[in-house]
């Protein structure tokens, strides 16, 4: 008769790998589905449609959903790693727990608290992972982390007993999640670009380009911890125009223009170059004395929405042993969030047409991250199918 040998120390490691789980595979296709569907929920809510939805009804509690429910979400997917079933259990459970506080809007404290403890067990599992890195601009990953997620438990205070903080906090969490899109994309696309030209014409790309990510490190830092005090609005609105050069700077230098037969990567450029144009409508906005509002959504809708998509399913579609470039539905991605964050910054100067012009950005929006929830599906089932049929070790038989 076959058994497992308990003081078999290869067997236990192989037991603790088995029931081991990447937390990209529960936290990317949640996370896609609540930006389908919570973005037209929260329209419909303040719109007066869904009373029932009083925690979505209002642009903080819309803002804080996409920063510190969305977004985290994809953060915890992306850098957890694998993590025992159990605990990534314990985490999918409290998250999906403070979404539901987040639609409610009234003080349910198990909804906050698990809310909260997202966010602090998300620092602490994620945090000192970049500790220990050698270059200061890794390890700086430890501090920003560790920030966000504080920004989340504080906006959630704010929420409930401070109103009128809630607004600056999800300013803030902007800035900062700018700074790690800049940064993480940056790590993300020069070895996907280099990878591409080097198996295609045996030449490297310009890479990472660390002075030029040094520089963005220290604008956008700066920019971020200035943007506290409305007295320095013009010097951070200029610090924020020059980080957003020097991000097209460096995506000039990626040399798009040689990757007409990778629409993956160029779907991941076009989501670099939303964050340039961002950090100039920000600065823009922060120059003439007022408070970002809707020209934010160049970072959350265009920036956000184009690279985590395409690195979402990037990782899935790697770990299934695919290739992002045979992915069909990227490129299509990349436009349905150029669209829906055009209409977005458009509706402005849309006048009494505003109704048709903002239901068509959340169109747009839900409709790429369905696809994108339909698309991780699909890989991740593919990924398992391949886990399967892998040939294992057979177990230790006395």
């Amino acid at each position: 008769m076959l058994r497992f040998v308990a003081n078999d120390s290869g067997q236990a490691d192989r037991i603790r790998r088995i029931d081991r789980r990447p937390a990209w595979s529960l936290f990317f296709p949640l996370a896609a589905l609540h930006a389908a569907l919570m973005v037209p929920l929260s329209l419909a809510a303040m719109l007066g449609w869904l009373a029932w939805l009083p925690g979505l009804a209002t642009p903080g509690g819309h803002g804080r959903e996409l920063l510190f429910g969305f977004a985290l979400a994809v953060m915890a997917g992306y850098l957890l790693g694998p993590l025992p079933s159990r605990r990534l259990a314990l985490l999918g459970g409290l998250w999906l727990v403070g979404r539901l506080g987040g639609l409610a809007g009234y003080p349910a404290w198990p909804a906050l608290l698990a809310d909260a403890a997202f966010a602090l067990l998300l620092a602490a599992w994620v945090v000192p992972r970049f500790l220990a890195a050698k270059k200061w601009r890794n390890r700086l990953l430890s501090p920003l982390l560790g920030l966000l997620c504080l920004l989340a438990v504080a906006s959630l205070a704010a929420r409930l007993a401070f109103p009128a903080l809630l607004t600056p906090l999800l300013h803030q969490g902007v800035l900062w999640l700018l700074l790690l899109m800049a940064f993480m994309g940056g790590r993300v696309i020069a070895p996907a670009v280099n990878g591409h030209l080097m198996a295609r014409d045996r030449v490297a790309g310009a890479g990472v380009q660390p002075r030029i990510e040094a520089v963005l490190i220290v604008l956008l830092g700066a920019a971020g911890l200035l943007a506290i005090s409305s007295a320095l609005w013009p010097v951070a609105s200029a610090l924020l125009a020059l980080a957003g050069a020097v991000i097209l700077v460096r995506l000039w230098r990626w040399s798009p223009w040689t990757l007409r037969d990778r629409a993956d990567l160029l779907g991941l450029l076009l989501g670099y170059a939303w964050l340039g144009v961002g950090a100039w409508l920000m600065a823009w906005d922060l120059l003439a004395g007022v408070a970002p509002a809707g020209r934010l959504h160049a970072i959350t809708v265009g920036a956000l929405g184009t690279l985590a998509s395409g690195i979402m399913l990037r990782q899935a579609i790697l770990r299934a042993k695919g290739r992002p470039a045979d992915e069909r539905w990227l490129p299509y991605l990349a436009v349905l969030f150029a669209l829906a964050a055009g209409l977005r910054l458009a509706l402005p100067s849309a006048g009494a047409s505003w109704s048709p012009v903002l239901w068509g950005a959340v169109g747009a929006w839900s409709l790429a991250w369905l696809l994108v929830a339909w698309r991780l599906m699909y890989w991740r089932r593919r990924g398992a199918a391949i886990a399967a049929v892998r040939p294992t070790a057979p177990p230790t038989s006395t």
